[in-house]
């Protein structure tokens, strides 16, 4: 028969076995927790690194693309035509298109020379000359700065330093001072700008004086 005490001390040794047994078995558990947490935790990361980094080069190339020009052409000679009429015809040394932005526009940098027709007179242009502009077809609006000189179809010639044209309204206008030649040879001033049809068949002319010194007239085109 087995004494008492010696049953006692086999209980003991079974329970620290058995609690040894059960601690190892939660702490794998436990490490298979915690491994999957830190392996859901580190896809996460990466995924949202990942993402911030496709924002972040986004951005850089949304930057970029309003940063230089799409297509240039060089020596650019231009005609378009409404109906199979020539309506404008232009030519530019240089021609800058920007179109990977909100508004394409097209700029031209280094001198520019225009004909504009009227189907009145198709075969006598108005014509104009500058040294700078800016041609947003989407807006149909349209700007030229630098010595801009302008002679319509009538031959009268107008000499200003900003002109802006709004196509859809068919209007030319500016708040330059300017210099008007008329056939006859008389001159005159418009102090502050004017508003003209797009053909210069109409204009008005705002705070206007007459018999202007020739002298005094801008050197304007080429």
């Amino acid at each position: 028969m087995v004494p008492e005490k010696s049953l006692r001390i086999n209980r003991t040794i079974y329970l620290f076995i058995n609690f040894i047994v059960k601690s190892i078995k939660m702490q794998k558990k436990f490490s298979r927790i915690l491994f999957k947490n830190i392996v859901t935790f580190t896809g996460l990361a990466i995924f949202f690194a990942l993402t911030s980094c496709e924002e972040d080069l986004a951005k850089v190339n949304d930057k970029k693309s309003t940063n230089f020009a799409s297509r240039i052409i060089y020596n650019a000679d231009i005609v378009k035509k409404d109906s199979g009429m020539v309506k404008v015809r232009f030519k530019a040394p240089l021609l800058e298109e920007y179109e990977f932005v909100d508004t394409p526009y097209v700029v031209v940098r280094k001198g520019l020379y225009l004909e504009f027709y009227d189907s009145k007179k198709p075969k006598t242009p108005g014509k104009l000359w500058a040294k700078y502009a800016k041609m947003i077809d989407k807006k149909q609006f349209y700007e030229a700065r630098g010595n801009v000189k302008v002679i319509n179809n009538e031959g009268q010639t107008f000499a200003m330093q900003s002109i802006y044209w709004d196509k859809a309204k068919q209007r030319m206008y500016t708040k330059d001072t300017v210099f008007i030649t008329d056939k006859d040879g008389s001159i005159f001033v418009a102090a502050n700008g004017m508003n003209a049809k797009d053909d210069f068949s109409e204009y008005t002319f705002y705070n206007n004086s007459g018999d202007f010194n020739v002298k005094k007239m801008p050197n304007s085109g080429n």
